[in-house]
């Protein structure tokens, strides 16, 4: 690699070298290097190698619980990672391998990734087009992959650059907490007038909170064991079905604590994390991006050992409603799902889209629609739970609009084109404004709706199919999960690609 001083500087700031994160990622003893010799040579007058500059992009193929990966990653002891060392040829070669021979892609990320310096205008004796010839080629498969086959990007240090572009274009990324990503660090920010530290800019806390990364951990070995899990709930291609594993977990099992899991108070906010660990296999709740878009829940999960996509509401944050980062946050989600056939289990607490100043400043709305059209165009599985609310064109968001699903709720569900908290001031104004007691007529009207909006009123109209006892739940996501088993079909999507 660089040299012993490197690798002991390396070691020295807590962080190991390339070779070791490969070796500590992936089956003991499974790596099979492609292009180990490859580097920058110096040769003398005679033609004779004097020294090699190895290159600073280690990769080849690899097993992860017996299965075929890609791994691709950036020796920062050589020129930190910067392009003066780099081969384009083969980081680009393990995007196209991964691609074309259907195989997942970890992307161990530390530096610019590949990307250049300005010392690079030295040492190369000339700037770079930004892409160029090889550069375009390379970036192109580090977005095509995601929609052939799983993309995972770990950063394990301070990322910049191109290094922040590949670690942000994966279905699912991991940063250690003492790492930073950043388009360009504190010394280029500096002449911005924002002098920072590199925790300030990019730090684990404001890339998980922004949507940039999905998760943050303590170590190294904590990012490869997340690696590990993501990738266990998926197909290596889209031309696969996730697979199945055996299952001990009871599909009849049937939790009391489901009965009183939602507070009869409506304001009263709950947990909705233990009824997801309840419905799903046990311990096989696996959350992404817990700290961006809050108001939604997302993860993966198993039902009898079948893979599926897990979307919630979160009544903790915004009462559930959905902000324009949860919209975000659920379009990336389906669409993941609808790359690698997953079923959708949907938990839904929605009260409707977050209003106000704010909400509309982030054009929320357009978020919104997004989010229907991504649902309206997915063609996997799905299957609702209303668990509480279900408000307004948000509410509209809870199934496909042009196809079957399967859908129950709780009886503690309740919806409508608006909550009645502010819609009654609104629908009868003059009622109220006639009232010898105003909050007295409040009340009798209030009262006289909510038993109007029972949800069993709605399925005595055949506005919802079925209410169930919640300590059914689980059983019946399993009959789904077996049902929805031979309508999966592997093969590209053909009414959309995942987005970044």
């Amino acid at each position: 690699m660089g040299g012993v001083d490197k690798v002991k500087r390396q070691h020295d700031q807590g962080r190991l070298t390339v070779r070791e994160r490969i070796d500590g990622l992936i089956d003991q003893g499974s790596f099979h290097e492609i292009g180990a010799v490859a580097g920058l040579g110096d040769y003398d007058a005679k033609g004779e190698l004097t020294g090699v500059t190895p290159a600073n992009c280690v990769f080849g193929r690899g097993k992860i619980e017996g299965r075929t990966v890609v791994v691709v990653g950036d020796d920062f002891t050589v020129r930190g990672g910067s392009a003066d060392a780099s081969i384009h040829t083969k980081p680009q070669m393990a995007e196209e391998m991964a691609h074309d021979l259907r195989l997942p892609i970890v992307r161990i990320i530390e530096g610019s990734g590949g990307g250049g310096s300005v010392k690079t205008i030295e040492t190369k004796g000339a700037a770079n087009l930004p892409g160029g010839v090889d550069g375009t080629r390379w970036f192109y498969y580090t977005t095509a992959n995601l929609a052939q086959v799983p993309v995972v990007a770990l950063g394990l240090g301070s990322v910049a650059g191109l290094g922040a572009a590949r670690l942000a274009a994966s279905h699912y990324s991991v940063m250690t907490k003492s790492s930073a990503m950043f388009v360009a660090g504190p010394p280029v920010v500096a002449r911005l007038g924002q002098d920072l530290s590199k925790e300030a800019l990019g730090g684990a806390d404001i890339q998980t909170r922004a949507g940039a990364v999905d998760h943050a951990v303590n170590t190294e070995a904590e990012a490869f064991a997340c690696a590990r899990r993501f990738l266990s709930y998926l197909p290596s291609s889209v031309y696969e079905l996730p697979p199945t594993l055996p299952c001990n977990d009871d599909p009849e099992r049937a939790d009391e604590k489901l009965l009183s899991a939602v507070p009869r108070d409506r304001r009263q906010v709950y947990k909705m994390r233990p009824i997801i660990e309840s419905v799903v296999d046990h311990g096989t709740f696996f959350e992404t991006g817990a700290k961006f878009g809050r108001p939604v829940i997302t993860g993966l999960a198993r039902l009898e050992g079948r893979a599926v996509a897990v979307l919630a509401g979160d009544s903790f944050h915004t009462g559930g409603a959905w902000t324009a980062d949860a919209c975000e946050k659920v379009i990336r989600f389906v669409d993941l799902a609808e790359t690698f056939h997953l079923p959708i289990v949907y938990l839904m607490d929605c009260p409707g889209f977050m209003v106000g100043l704010e909400a509309e400043k982030a054009a929320t709305i357009r978020y919104g629609v997004r989010v229907m059209a991504a649902v309206n165009q997915s063609t996997v599985p799905w299957c609702t739970i209303i668990v509480r609310n279900a408000f307004g064109v948000a509410g509209v968001v809870h199934q496909p609009a042009n196809r079957f699903s399967m859908r129950y709720a709780w009886p503690s569900a309740y919806w409508g084109s608006l909550p009645l908290e502010g819609g009654i001031e609104a629908a009868y104004r003059a009622d109220l404004d006639a009232a010898e007691d105003r909050d007295a007529k409040l009340r009798e009207i209030e009262d006289r709706l909510n038993k109007l909006r029972s949800p069993f009123r709605s399925a005595e109209k055949f506005w919802v199919e079925e209410i169930i006892d919640p300590r059914k739940t689980r059983s019946l996501l399993c009959e789904f999960a077996r049902l929805a088993e031979p309508l999966r079909t592997p093969g590209p999507a053909t009414a959309m690609r995942l987005r970044p």
